[in-house]
């Protein structure tokens, strides 16, 4: 009988929790996919049949059971499970970057993945210490978007400059030189976010050119998903001109 464990991020597997993100995991990394688990309560019709015909062709065995979700996943709305090995990528020094100093939260990390996929910012730099991105609470708050991202740890920024420094830099701070308004990247560029509740330390001042973005004084801040959206935004706005 088989037994099922919580996550670790020690585990050399992680998990895709539920239809879309499983369908992501299975069109961009399924050469890395080991299993699919599918719950009693899945009803049965196109997206079930989807699952299964795409499951066949990749020859990825798909196991009825509610023992697993029993364990990795309480949420009412989570009918289906991919289980994937963990995969090593590396950033492209040829384009443009998000860089995350320490970031702690994993639903925070998630959004932000998403979003740098949408805007075509899918190249992650992650400085320790940080959350972990096969973490199942990042794959599902990306909404598949790890999948298709391209990531790389480091252990402090100077190891990340020093590697790909070669480019414009912003760190994104409240005390910067310059505002999002005045942000226009002639060309690879990185954009430098810090903590969720800390923010980058005060020497990226000194680092390229730091960036604010204005907002009223009824806040104190934006949340950090929301600030790197805007930027990532107003970064790549001449890109998607429709």
């Amino acid at each position: 009988m088989a037994s099922y464990k919580r996550y670790h991020k020690e585990d050399n597997v992680s998990y895709a929790l539920g239809i879309t993100v499983t369908f992501e995991m299975l069109l961009s990394k399924v050469e890395y996919v080991n299993h699919v688990y599918v719950h009693s309560a899945m009803k049965k019709g196109d997206t079930l049949d989807k699952l299964k015909s795409m499951c066949e062709s990749a020859e990825i065995n798909i196991t009825y059971t509610d023992k697993i979700f029993n364990v990795l996943s309480k949420k009412e709305n989570c009918y289906v499970i991919g289980e994937f090995r963990k995969f090593d990528s590396g950033l492209d020094d040829r384009k443009s970057h998000i860089v995350l100093v320490n970031p702690s939260d994993f639903g925070n990390m998630g959004t932000i993945l998403r979003s740098a996929l949408g805007f075509g910012l899918n190249q992650i730099a992650i400085i320790r210490e940080a959350a972990d991105i096969f973490n199942p609470k990042v794959i599902r708050a990306s909404m598949g978007a790890v999948f298709s991202s391209k990531y790389e740890y480091f252990d402090n920024f100077n190891e990340y400059r020093v590697k790909y420094g070669n480019r414009e830099l912003y760190p994104f701070m409240l005390d910067a030189k310059i505002s999002l308004h005045d942000l226009k990247p002639c060309k690879k560029f990185s954009l430098i976010f810090g903590n969720e509740a800390r923010g980058l330390p005060a020497e990226f001042l000194s680092i390229g050119t730091s960036v604010v973005i204005p907002h009223s004084a009824g806040i104190d801040s934006l949340n950090l998903p929301i600030a790197a959206s805007i930027a990532m935004y107003e970064a790549t706005k001449t890109d998607f001109i429709i």
